[in-house]
C-alpha cells in the first residue's frame, strides 16, 4: 500500500530494480511517473499506460485495443504509447521514472539512457530489440531524449497497474474519456533527517554492470 501522500507508482519505482543504473538517494525525486503494458492474444490484445505525478496525482490512463503480432511488439507499442502521452503534459526538462513489466525492454531503456553520456552514444550493453519492434524503438529513444532525466525500473507483472488495461481494454475504455489533464506534480518537501537506501543492485546482490548517478 502507498504511503500517505505518496504515488503509487512512486513506490513501486522506489522499490523495484533499475537494471544496469544503481538506484541513488534522489531517485525519488521524479516528476512523473509512466507505468505501461501491452498484452497479446490471438483474440486481439490491448496496450495501457498510467500516468502519475511524484505527490500521485493522476495524469493519464489509456486502455486501448491493439493487434500486436506478439506479446513483444505489444510491450514496444504501449511503452512507445505512454511516453506520447506523458511528452504532451510535461515540460522538456521533466525528471521520469518509467515502470515495466519487460525484462529487456527495461534493460533496453536504461542502456539508451547511459548511452546518452558516452561520447560515441555507444550503450554499454548491446540492445536487444525484435525486429519487429525496431520502428517502435526509435520511436521510444526519441521520447527518452525529450525529458530532462529518464530511468526504467522492471517491476513484476501482478504489481503493474498497466496491466487490466492491458488485458481488458473494453472493460475499461471509458479511462479514455477522462479530462486531459496536465498537472505538475507539488514541489519536493525537504527532509531534514534522510536515510539513503542501499542501492537495488547491490541489494540484488549484482555489483556488476554500469553505474549512474543522479
Amino acid at each position: 500500500m502507498a504511503a500517505h501522500g505518496r504515488s503509487a507508482l512512486r513506490d513501486l519505482f522506489d522499490e523495484s530494480p533499475t537494471p544496469h543504473i544503481a538506484h541513488p538517494p534522489r531517485t525519488h525525486h521524479r516528476d512523473f511517473y509512466v507505468a505501461t503494458d501491452g498484452s497479446f492474444r490471438e483474440a486481439g490484445g490491448g496496450l495501457g499506460a498510467v500516468i502519475e505525478t511524484r505527490d500521485g496525482t493522476r495524469v493519464a490512463r489509456i486502455a486501448t485495443a491493439d493487434t500486436p503480432p506478439d506479446n513483444n511488439v505489444a510491450e514496444y507499442r504501449a511503452l512507445h504509447l505512454g511516453l506520447d502521452v506523458l511528452a504532451a503534459r510535461a515540460p522538456p526538462d521533466a525528471r521520469v521514472g518509467v515502470l515495466i513489466d519487460h525484462d529487456d525492454l527495461a534493460s533496453n531503456v536504461n542502456n539508451a539512457i547511459l548511452a546518452t553520456s558516452h561520447p560515441d552514444r555507444k550503450p554499454p550493453r548491446p540492445y536487444t530489440v525484435p525486429s519487429a519492434s525496431s520502428n517502435h524503438w526509435r520511436g521510444i529513444q526519441a521520447r527518452l531524449t525529450g525529458f530532462g532525466e529518464v530511468r526504467a525500473a522492471r517491476i513484476d507483472s501482478d504489481d503493474n497497474p498497466a496491466h487490466p488495461l492491458a488485458n481488458a481494454p473494453d472493460q475499461y475504455e471509458h479511462v479514455n474519456r477522462e479530462l486531459d489533464r496536465c498537472v505538475l506534480p507539488e514541489p519536493p518537501q525537504p527532509s531534514a533527517t534522510q536515510f539513503p537506501p542501499p542501492s537495488r543492485a547491490n541489494r540484488n546482490g549484482s555489483h556488476g554492470g554500469s553505474h549512474a548517478s543522479d
